[in-house]
């Protein structure tokens, strides 16, 4: 009888012993590590280098004097450093006003995004089985697939008839192009919240729009985040769009701006450089402090599936 106690901790030991390897093997077989994981980690850096050194480029050459910047050798850190650059290029493209058109168009942008995108994915998640609301949501996914070049003329015919041809106007066309890719987001999300939260407060005598106001949008907070960043960036980059709706070249965006005076900086690549950096600066500053809530939002909403 002595002897069972042993006996069974050494079969223990050894279904450990199996189950360890099995487990690691099916680690390998899934990824979790061999070659598989350094391709992918190689992949990954090369994607890094790719980025990064265009990045320590434009930042070197904007800090360069004139004259080292037109040296041939790109990858060489400034010596001295010098913000001539910046100064000029602050100067040529009348950087503040510039500044705060993109500013107010990209602000304007993000929040009638969010709001009516909201609203309309509210709307027709709530009311599927409605036959106009399901269409409309099809009318709606339809339209990502119309890019503004092929109605160009016609935007910019009719911006210029009602008064629009300003930045007002851009603002209002980033909000429509962007109402699709919003919708989409924004009903996927709502359908994983459950409709007991809402009759919850329907009982306790919550109106739709206060159920909307004070139950939902805020749930819809981390999609909102995610959506947010999207139409930040399609408004912040648009180049296209307010170069041929904006009439006035001095109500232009930072990109627009860029694009007019390029010819005045001819060889002075600091100048150029200095320009795309500070045109570039708040859509990295925006992005490194929202990509936490955006992270948050893709986890909240796992969870909530």
């Amino acid at each position: 009888m002595s002897v069972q106690p042993a006996l069974i901790a050494r079969d223990i030991d050894a279904a450990a012993t199996l189950e360890g390897k099995g487990a690691r093997r099916k680690y390998r077989a899934q990824g979790g590590g061999g070659k598989s994981s350094w391709s992918l980690t190689i992949v990954l850096l090369l994607c890094a280098v790719t980025v990064i050194i265009p990045l320590y480029v434009t930042v070197s050459m904007a800090f360069k004097t004139q004259g080292q910047a037109v040296d041939g050798n790109a990858f060489s850190l400034p010596a001295p450093f010098s913000v001539d650059g910046f100064v000029t290029a602050w100067n040529l493209t009348d950087y503040p006003t510039a500044f705060l058109v993109s500013i107010l168009i990209t602000a304007g942008s993000v929040a009638g995004t969010i709001i009516l995108g909201a609203l309309a994915s509210f709307a027709i998640s709530r009311n599927w089985n409605r036959r106009l609301f399901r269409w409309s949501f099809y009318y709606l996914l339809a339209a990502m697939f119309i890019p503004f070049p092929v109605v160009a003329l016609p935007q910019i015919q009719l911006t210029g008839l009602v008064g629009l041809d300003n930045p007002l106007g851009v603002t209002i066309l980033h909000i429509m192009f962007q109402l699709s890719f919003s919708i989409l987001l924004f009903t996927a999300f709502l359908r994983s919240i459950p409709a007991e939260l809402e009759e919850s407060v329907r009982i306790d005598g919550a109106t739709t729009w206060q159920t909307f106001w004070h139950l939902i949008f805020p749930l819809l907070a981390p999609m909102s985040a995610t959506v947010g960043i999207f139409a930040f960036l399609a408004s912040w980059n648009d180049f296209m769009m307010p170069s041929l709706i904006t009439s006035d070249p001095a109500l232009q965006t930072l990109p627009v701006v860029q694009s007019i005076f390029q010819t005045q900086f001819s060889n002075n690549y600091n100048v150029s450089f200095a320009s795309y950096l500070m045109a570039m600066a708040p859509a990295i500053i925006v992005y490194l402090f929202t990509q936490r809530w955006v992270m948050e939002g893709v986890t909240q909403g796992a969870v909530k599936g």
